[in-house]
């Protein structure tokens, strides 16, 4: 047997572990490993239930804000919300349209219609499945919480904005995708405010925000909307006019007309095939897709914040664990088929997995049951759901914007949180207002990242322990100088920590550094290392590394720093090193 045989049999080289890819519906399979029965399927049947209850309005409503027709909506539950439950890795997440995603979307719209909202939503859906195959799902532990917080509170109040016009009954305004010019566009229109519209938002906002303190099992948005629309009812033979669902949209189908939601159950559609921002289909080229990859990525990396968050809040409610890249792919599987039914972006929703975890859902079942609910209800209610009035369904998107911005956590944040941190809140708060999220997000990433490596350098220090001041310097020779280096050498820290090691007395013949506090390593650092090198190289003094790890010696060898006797060496203890210095100074002075 060869040597090389030899070695590689008693593990001297080590092969690298063998791609795995993450296990599509593990949460699923995790249920039905845990063991399921009749017990459990009550439980789901129940659960889904409640929540299909609450996702029939809440999803008509979101679709709206996004300026799409209301069944967009309901179609995204309905589809992307049982595809991405079998498919995913939490056992808890309900998906569907979401608040966030209001402030992506809408511009979308505006821009190049609804089908290039479902193009939009398509290319997103691929991304997060190539993120859930490359394994990127723990990525989203770097996002900073004032990140997090500011762009959801910043979202919260462009939605809160946006509802305005119908909640007040405002007639002629044309929103876009500029906060301020919705803003001044709403106070140049305010003086049309009409009573009937604003005293249907009135009391169905008030019922939004009483009704839960009764702490009945009826969900509050059902509950409001069904106040809103008998209130609206009740003053129609007065002759004041309440805009619905039924009075703004219209559908045609397979020949087919009618108002407000198709009684139908959503069909095979091409998105392509349905209408840009003029009307007509959209021509799918490059300039097209170039176009739209930006705000796909905005929606993959905001899809993958929203479920992964959602997945860990309701592991902590459950205490379960999620697969975050499994979960990635379940929620690109249902943004890919959720297009091609007319439905819009999905992702988990916190409030529809928080209600499902109290609700006592036992597996993803649970969200399967919650799209029959709403698959029902567009079969067999639409005509109900058509009478719900536009104020009314305002004010249910008021309450979810208020819950949405968790104005509690973000004044804590602003009286307690490091000043650094208030202002990367304070930032994306604003960019996400004024401009929009994505530059509130990079913005706010790239500043908290900036702020971390400043931290950082702070740690890392080089000084010099003299003669006798310490148990390690002791009896050391004057012509031997010990550094203590602690920290990671980086980009951000490796410039100053070895500049001061060039402040080197004339009398110093061999330098010693302590590495042993020194985790990290890059290649700015090795750069320096190697000007550390060459300089006492040409003052003719010795370099001697102590401590530092196998891996940093590798790396310092591919650079080009070999050993080399009397100028360079690495040695594991620091007995070690004075053995060597003290021969390296011999053979100078001989």
């Amino acid at each position: 047997m060869t040597s090389l045989s030899v070695r590689y049999r008693h593990g001297s080289f080590k092969t690298l572990p063998r791609y795995r890819p993450p296990l599509p519906g593990s949460a699923l399979l995790a249920a039905w490993r845990q063991g399921y029965g009749l017990a459990e399927l009550k439980r789901d049947l129940l659960a889904g239930l409640t929540i299909g209850i609450v996702a029939v309005p809440l999803s008509m409503a979101l679709a709206i804000a996004t300026g799409v027709p209301p069944q967009h909506g309901l179609y995204t539950a309905i589809v992307a919300g049982a595809i991405i439950a079998l498919t995913g890795g939490s056992r808890f997440n309900i998906s569907g349209p979401t608040a966030a995603f209001v402030v992506i979307l809408f511009p979308i719209v505006a821009s190049h219609g609804l089908g290039g909202l479902l193009i939009a939503t398509l290319m997103a859906g691929l991304i997060l499945v190539a993120l859930g195959l490359a394994r990127l799902g723990n990525l989203i532990q770097f996002v900073p919480y004032p990140v997090v917080l500011g762009f959801t509170a910043g979202i919260a109040v462009v939605i809160a904005l946006l509802q305005l016009p119908d909640f007040l009954g405002l007639e002629g305004v044309e929103l876009g995708d500029s906060t301020l010019h919705n803003l001044a566009a709403i106070v140049r229109a305010a003086p049309g405010l009409a009573p009937a519209e604003f005293g249907v938002g009135l009391v169905t906002l008030a019922t939004l925000i009483l009704w839960p303190r009764l702490k009945l099992p009826v969900p509050a948005p059902l509950v409001g909307l069904a106040v809103g629309t008998l209130a609206a009812l009740a003053i129609a033979p007065l002759g004041m006019e309440i805009e619905t669902i039924a009075s703004r949209f219209h559908w045609e189908h397979l020949g087919q007309a009618g108002s407000g939601i198709p009684p139908f159950a959503p069909g095979l559609v091409l998105p392509w095939r349905l209408p840009g921002p003029d009307g007509t289909p959209l021509t799918v080229d490059f300039a097209l897709i170039r176009e739209l990859l930006g705000p796909a990525l905005a929606i993959a990396m905001l899809a993958a914040i929203e479920s992964l968050l959602c997945a860990v809040v309701a592991d902590g409610l459950t205490r379960t664990r999620h697969d975050p890249n499994a979960e990635l792919i379940g929620q690109g599987l249902g943004n890919i088929a959720a297009p091609f039914f007319g439905g819009i972006t999905a992702t988990a929703a916190l409030a529809r997995t928080a209600t499902n975890v109290r609700s006592g859902a036992f597996s993803p079942l649970a969200a399967v049951v919650h799209s029959l609910v709403v698959l029902l209800a567009v079969v067999a209610l639409a005509g109900v759901l058509a009478l719900v009035p536009m104020a009314a369904l305002a004010a249910l998107l008021f309450v979810i914007a208020w819950n949405m911005s968790e104005a509690r956590h973000f004044l804590h944040t602003l009286k307690s949180a490091p000043g650094s941190d208030v202002a990367i809140l304070t930032i994306c708060f604003l960019l996400t207002v004024v401009f929009d999220m994505v530059l509130a997000v990079a913005v706010g990433i790239g500043l908290a990242a900036a702020l971390f490596i400043r931290r950082m350098a702070h740690l890392t220090h080089a000084r010099r322990l003299e003669p006798g001041s310490d148990e390690e310097s002791r009896d050391l020779p004057r012509q031997v100088a010990l550094y203590d280096i602690n920290g990671p050498l980086f980009f951000g820290a490796a410039e100053k920590a070895i500049s001061s090691l060039r402040v080197v007395d004339p009398e110093v013949r061999v330098v010693m550094l302590d590495m042993r506090d020194v985790p990290s390593l890059d290649a700015t650092a090795i750069v320096a290392l190697q000007s550390l090198v060459e300089e006492l190289r040409a003052r003719q003094v010795g370099l001697i590394f102590i401590g530092m790890p196998a891996r940093m010696v590798v790396k310092l060898k591919r650079a080009g720093l070999k050993r080399q006797a009397g100028r360079l060496s690495t040695v594991r203890h620091l007995d070690h090193a004075r053995r060597l210095s003290e021969r390296w100074l011999a053979a100078m002075a001989s």
